[in-house]
């Protein structure tokens, strides 16, 4: 069974720390040169790794005291924040593009560039975080993977207008306000649990 309301949360929550991440830039940057559709795949393929992954690490958290979880994901949803608000934003990263816009090297490129940036990266952290926090790895796997493919969607298909548009310094510090509610929750059960 899922729940609504925490793939809703979860969703929102991986949406806005993603958008200003360097994954975005670059799903971007695959989606102005090849098939749009093909980069896409391979992306998103990544994302479902990445999710996996961050799921499997989170509901190893559960198996710990509930007092003690809850404060140590309050503590890193606050030390979430502070690295999205203290980041001046990374170095373009050099990619390197395929030879060919065949299906499997394109979406190859796209799986195998997001795979190795997002590996423990701050969304993969907080996914793992709202596992342990929610306890629904099912519903925090959706909303994290429907966050992550709308991000990405947004970089390929129309992420130049968003960035046009919206500050990414307000989208950062929305992310990061978001992540201090969160942590507020967390720390506050495991205070009062």
């Amino acid at each position: 069974m899922f729940s609504p309301t925490v793939i809703a949360v979860v969703f929102g929550v991986i949406f806005l720390a993603e958008l200003p991440d360097k994954t975005a830039l670059a799903s971007l940057m695959l989606g102005t040169r090849y098939r749009a559709s093909y980069v896409f795949a391979g992306v998103a393929a990544a994302f479902v790794v990445h999710v996996a992954l961050a799921i499997a690490a989170g509901s190893l958290l559960t198996l710990l005291p509930h007092r003690l979880v809850q404060g140590v994901v309050g503590l890193l949803f606050l030390g979430g924040a502070a690295m999205l608000l203290l980041s001046r934003g990374e170095e373009d990263e050099e990619v390197r593009a395929p030879s060919s816009q065949s299906f499997w090297k394109v979406a190859g490129a796209g799986f195998t560039l997001i795979l190795v940036a997002e590996f423990g990266d701050l969304t993969q952290i907080m996914t793992a975080n709202l596992a342990a926090r929610y306890g629904d790895p099912v519903s925090v796997a959706i909303g994290a993977v429907l966050g992550l493919w709308a991000v990405a969607a947004l970089g390929i298909f129309g992420g130049q207008l968003l960035m046009r548009r919206v500050p990414l310094r307000l989208i950062t510090k929305i992310a990061a306000a978001v992540m201090v509610v969160l942590a507020g929750f967390s720390l506050y059960e495991a205070a009062a649990g």
